[in-house]
């Protein structure tokens, strides 16, 4: 099947031929022939499988005719974070190019100057999250009884960050004939009952059961004791072929303070979470895309919104704390249909936290063992023999001296004394060790400690 089978214009199809795709994922070739016919859609699809194109390359062509009126938007897209608002905003840009479309985009962390300016010009296309679409309906920008199409997407993210309430006083504003097209990695039942409450006899699209993992994600589990976390990620990132990565972690100041740890380690690394304004999440997020840095350390506010090609690896350093995260957290990785792997660090007192991601995805995930890792491990060298020997040929010189016992004190201090920076010297080699990556594939030195730890 191609997307000139699913009853696309030859100008949007034009669009997404020069954007180099030609076949259409299964969410995608599912979801656009109904949204075409104007039917309400519930779309169960796990990250990464295309589903924001399943929605917005049929709208561009239900938009294409009508006029636009101001401060009156004649659609309206509701996504859960910023980073994710601005990706559907990049795709109706890109596939909408052949189009007279208009865009907004409507999310906090920037000025509401040149957003009020867009709606008064009047928009096709209306991209917002709850909140700052709230601010300005109730600050009397906007109206929504002109919208003629309505798209929730990520709906359990919403869930989960307490948007319901936003969401349900929204519909309640907007027109009761409408289209309406709700997305979702998982359908826990609040949002079953949202779907029930504002969908008009949706067609269930589901291409993948819900809360599964993509097939194309090799995940591990690491079971490690929380103080050896560090020490086990850069292992990691040094020896299993890493070209990007995403670090998840559960709180804000442990984003800060591994991003640290990791670029005083020599690795290229940046940071992005909540606690950052919209201007420094983008400026972090394009030199993660641009190649000037490989590794992003991220919170949970950058689980759902990041769509960027190439992610080869994502370690949860933290088991998050409800188990949908761990769907959209490792769904970064293995995206259009390219191979990811994905690391979970189990501490001891995350063995609740796995068994419930456990139960949710219906697999267990497999320990990370000596026969994952990707380069040669070698045996340990071992030193301790020699210093054994070191001490046992003392009693023998003193035999051999017979009774001069007069002379073997003498060298015995100059000894200890040069013994002593021997022993200083070695923790500040291995440190200098540590400081100085090894490039991937190379690694030559003993099993890591991490490797035998037994499973929780």
């Amino acid at each position: 099947m191609t997307f000139a089978d699913l009853g696309l214009s030859p100008e949007l199809l034009k669009a997404v031929e020069d954007a180099g795709y030609t076949e259409p994922t299964p969410i995608q070739a599912q979801a656009i022939p109904p949204v075409l016919m104007m039917k309400d859609i519930i779309g169960i699809a796990q990250t990464g499988t295309g589903k924001t194109a399943g929605f917005v390359l049929p709208m561009i062509d239900i938009l294409a005719n009508g006029r636009r009126r101001a401060l009156m938007p004649r659609s309206l897209i509701l996504e859960p974070t910023r980073e994710l608002a601005a990706q559907v905003a990049e795709n109706f840009e890109k596939y909408g190019v052949n189009h007279d479309l208009r865009m907004a985009l409507l999310i906090g962390g920037v000025q509401m100057g040149d957003q009020v300016k867009a709606l008064n010009e009047g928009v096709d296309v209306l991209i917002a999250t709850p909140g700052r679409l709230m601010d300005l309906f109730e600050r009397g920008k906007i109206m929504l009884n002109g919208c003629e199409l309505l798209v929730i997407d990520e709906a359990d993210r919403m869930l989960d960050m307490g948007f319901i309430p936003d969401i349900e006083f929204i519909c309640s504003k907007l027109p009761d004939t409408r289209q309406t097209m709700l997305f979702s990695a998982t359908m826990p039942p609040p949002i079953e009952k949202l779907a029930k409450k504002f969908l008009d006899n949706p067609k269930r699209i589901e291409v993948s059961r819900a809360a599964s993992t993509n097939k194309d994600i090799t995940a591990f589990k690491v079971p490690v004791k929380s103080r050896q976390k560090r020490e086990t990620l850069r292992w990691l990132l040094r020896n299993d072929l890493v070209e990007t990565a995403i670090i998840f972690a559960n709180r804000k100041t442990t984003v800060r303070e591994l991003n640290k740890s990791l670029r005083s380690h020599g690795f290229a690394s940046g940071e992005i979470h909540g606690d950052m304004d919209q201007t420094s999440r983008i400026a972090e997020l394009n030199r993660f895309k641009g190649g000037e840095i490989n590794i992003l350390v991220a919170s949970d506010v950058a689980a759902r919104g990041l769509d960027i090609k190439g992610v080869s690896h994502v370690f949860n350093f933290d088991t998050p704390w409800h188990p949908d995260d761990y769907v959209h957290r490792i769904g970064r990785t293995g995206r259009a249909g390219a191979k990811g792997r994905a690391f979970t660090f189990v501490a001891e007192e995350d063995a609740e936290a796995i068994e419930n991601v456990e139960k949710l995805t219906g697999a267990e995930i497999p320990v990370f063992g000596k026969k994952d890792v990707r380069v040669e491990l070698k045996p340990a060298p071992e030193p301790e023999p020699r210093e054994e020997r070191d001490e046992d040929e003392k009693p023998r010189r003193s035999r051999r001296e017979g009774g001069d016992q007069e002379r073997e004190p003498r060298p015995a201090k100059p000894r200890r004394e040069k013994a002593k920076p021997e022993r200083s010297e070695r923790p500040r080699q291995r440190r200098d060790e540590d400081n100085e990556p090894v490039p991937a594939g190379e690694w030559n030195g003993p099993t890591p400690d991490f490797l035998n730890v037994s499973a929780l």
